[in-house]
């Protein structure tokens, strides 16, 4: 609209107060000019990153080659909004120069009698210059740390030699630290003449073309040939010779098979010659604008809805951009994608996010609502029910999928028309940054329908079957239960932004008094009273955390069916009152998890009471187990047996049984590299999938072998950072995997992974019984 260099802006009312430019105040429709510094709208962008005024235009504002920018007053609305920006310094001194001379045209006009002499300079504006103080463009900033668990910890002294203990000495390697690189100027280059070389080349032109073809028959005798050959006694005597032991060889072929390998079927140990146990590939998936760059977080299948995978990725920040926070990265947006791999190239869903996503999941009674845990420990949900009908339409009808050939399993991406915008759902809840983790939400559990923590630290039940809550925990000690907000305040806050909205043209911010109000129920340190001893945890699992989705038939949210049709299915969601919650004794409340340091802690998050201070206190016991030397990445029971546990961290993992305190029942040898993350698998309870640091996935096979995987097979060249299983039909079952270069691969799961033998159930429980019988004896 008009001038090329003329960029429109709003500017709301916060905005205008920080930079000092309030309309009718500050500036007004006579003088409606301000300059303003570049140096503080980039301030301003890493401060509020999207939530920003000048977000839009952050491009501009970065390329803008001087030091102050020219924002204009617009009250007239002439480029559409209410403020303006100049985006070159010759437009800008134009414009200055016209106000100034419309001013000079009224001041000589009111004050024709008064005449004023030019400034003559004389050189004492250099020396002004020259003594004036300046700021430096960098600061330097240092910021020392030390582990929290080491603070007021006893101290004991003893004689220990330096090479036993890996923690008794720091070496401090040289590294070259570009910050302070000397910039060559001069050097040394030898410099000699050679002649021009040029390249060229010629191709023969066939000026003549002509078209011709060739024909040929294959050459046999004559007829006469033919006869004489058939009635001549040398092919009748060879005849004769040779039909006993030719009729000989064909019934010894029909009795016995000559080619098959005896030694071959003996080898039951090889696994290199047969060929049904493979990763089938599938398809990739990447995103060039969310995912550059950035590593894959979290990957979650769809409950109901075939075909649907939701991913999130985040930064993978420095050891130096970890302690300093403010240098955040402002090129990437934190979202949750969700795609079809029906339509691969489009995204079906962005929900956006206030920052990176760790880890979300979908709720167990409503597929449509999801919850997620951010870096800055942030607890956020979403609400999809709005989108669902866009999800279903993604997938095609039931007929066309099991139409599909093995040879071509994306063919019914062509039947399907995808939008090549996706739908960006804003998060409809954030906690309280306050009362939410201090650091990362490592890991996020949905509690069952059944039970609930109340505030005395107790297990309760909840007689609306609807009630949810949530359970985190994160590096800081700390574990936190989360109770579902209430979707009436939320709906009314929302009406009165959007009014608000309309009024001043001011963005809504829905979770600002939302914020306030969300908070934890139940938070439980883990931190043993006796030594003091914190416990930084990155996963847990709850032994009660069993869900089951029906995918027959159109996927339906659970509250859609109970909802009118006008109201959101997320209404039937809420805080349940305290009056209808009965404690329950028989509900088992204790609970695994990792921590940084790789130790796998069993312990009850049931609060009592205090005698003495009549305070709700955790209890005392604890069970640790020191056997990974890494932080634990994986944590999960199994769908098989809810006593039975699988960690992975570091080097090595181990299979856990609740009740059996001596240790694991199975750990691995020490490996050469890494396993990153782990899975079992949903239909064979001997059957779980570990991935690697150099990008292989490790089948494990316990019918099989226990000492060493019974097959591997390399995925991707870099990490792989999660594993994700699903069972889409009885016959077609599917591995995600994500890697460190933010790419999704779907895999097809062979059939022999995905069957279970007839009395396999009975035999992985009967070696589990025999593992623990040999541990405790």
């Amino acid at each position: 609209i008009g001038h090329p260099e003329i960029f429109p802006l709003l500017l709301t009312a916060k905005t205008q107060k920080i930079f000092n430019c309030r309309a009718d105040e500050d500036v007004t429709e006579e003088n409606c000019f301000k300059c303003i510094k570049k140096e503080d709208i980039t301030q301003d962008l890493k401060t509020r990153a999207n939530n920003s005024d000048f977000y839009p235009l952050k491009k501009v504002i970065l390329e803008y080659p001087g030091e102050e920018i020219l924002v204009v007053f617009d009250p007239k609305f002439e480029y559409g909004q209410n403020f303006y920006i100049v985006a070159s310094e010759e437009a800008k001194e134009n414009l200055l120069k016209l106000s100034a001379a419309a001013k000079e045209t009224e001041e000589s006009s009111e004050e024709t009698l008064e005449v004023h002499k030019a400034w003559v300079s004389l050189g004492s504006e250099k020396e002004v210059e020259e003594e004036s103080l300046k700021e430096r463009d960098t600061k330097i900033k240092y910021k020392i740390s030390r582990v929290r668990r080491k603070f007021g910890a006893p101290i004991t002294f003893t004689d220990k030699n330096a090479s036993d203990d890996k923690d008794s000495y720091a070496e401090c390697t040289s590294y070259e630290d570009n910050t302070f690189s000397i910039k060559m100027i001069e050097r040394d280059v030898g410099v000699q003449t050679v002649p021009k070389v040029r390249e060229n080349s010629t191709q023969t032109k066939w000026t003549y073309p002509k078209n011709a073809s060739t024909q040929y028959y294959t050459r046999e005798l004559s007829d006469e040939a033919k006869a004489e050959t058939l009635s001549s006694e040398t092919l009748k005597e060879f005849l004769t010779a040779v039909h006993i032991r030719t009729e000989i060889a064909l019934q010894q072929n029909e009795i016995m098979d000559v080619f098959f390998d005896d030694w071959k079927a003996l080898a039951e140990d090889e696994e290199e010659g047969k060929p049904d146990v493979y990763l089938k590939a599938y398809q990739s998936f990447t995103d060039v604008q969310y995912l550059k760059n950035r590593t894959i977080s979290c990957v979650r299948w769809h409950p109901t809805i075939y075909g649907i995978i939701a991913l999130s990725a985040r930064e993978q920040p420095s050891y130096e951009e970890q302690v300093n926070l403010s240098n955040k990265s402002l090129l990437h947006q934190s979202v949750i994608l969700l795609l079809s791999f029906f339509d691969p190239i489009c995204l079906q869903l962005v929900l956006k996010a206030p920052e990176d996503i760790c880890c979300f999941q979908f709720s167990p009674s409503d597929p449509n609502i999801i919850a997620g845990g951010c870096v800055d420990g942030q607890v956020v949900l979403w609400d999809i029910s709005k989108h669902e009908e866009k999800l279903q339409s993604a997938n095609p009808v039931a007929e066309e999928i099991t139409d599909l050939s093995e040879d071509e399993p994306t063919a019914a991406a062509l039947l399907t028309e995808s939008n090549t915008e996706p739908s960006l759902v804003r998060h409809c809840a954030a906690s309280s940054i306050p009362y939410s983790n201090k650091k990362l939400a490592a890991d996020i559990q949905w509690l069952p329908c059944n039970s609930e923590g109340d505030q005395k630290g107790g297990a309760s039940e909840s007689r609306d079957e609807n009630n949810l809550q949530l359970v985190t925990c994160s590096p800081d000690c700390s574990v936190l239960f989360w109770d579902i907000p209430s979707i009436e305040h939320r709906q009314k806050f929302l009406s009165e932004k959007i009014k608000e909205e309309k009024r001043s043209y001011m963005p809504p911010d829905t979770d600002e008094d939302l914020d306030l109000s969300w908070k934890p129920l139940i938070k439980i340190n883990l931190r043993e009273r006796d030594t003091s001893t914190e416990y930084g945890p990155t996963r847990i699992s709850l032994r009660q955390l069993q869900y089951r989705y029906k995918t027959s038939g159109k996927a339906k949210s659970l509250s859609a069916l109970r909802a009118p049709i006008k109201e959101s299915p997320y209404t039937e969601i809420g805080a349940s009152s305290s009056k209808n919650l009965e404690v329950l004794e028989n509900i088992s409340t204790n609970f695994f998890f990792g921590n940084e340091d790789g130790e796998v802690v069993y312990s009850d998050w049931k609060m009592k009471i205090d005698t003495n201070s009549k305070k709700t206190v955790s209890q005392t016991h604890w069970q640790k187990y020191a056997l990974h030397t890494e932080p634990i990445n994986t944590l999960q029971n199994s769908p098989f047996f809810k006593d039975i546990f699988l960690s992975i961290g570091g080097q090595k993992f181990a299979i856990w049984k609740e009740g059996v305190t001596n240790g694991p029942i199975l750990q691995s040898s020490c490996s050469a590299g890494r396993y990153t993350a782990g899975q079992w698998s949903l239909t064979r309870p001997g059957v779980f999938f570990i991935g690697r640091d150099n990008g292989n996935i490790d089948i494990w096979d316990l019918l099989k072998k226990t000492h060493e995987p019974s097959h591997f097979q390399n995925i991707s060249k870099s990490i792989i950072t999660f594993i994700s299983p699903s069972s889409a039909s009885a016959e077609q079952h599917f591995l995600a995997v994500s890697d460190d270069l933010g790419v999704l691969h779907i895999l097809e799961i062979c059939q022999t992974l995905c069957h279970p033998s007839s009395n396999e159930h009975a035999s992985v429980l009967d070696y589990f019984e025999r593992e623990v019988k040999y541990l405790r004896h």
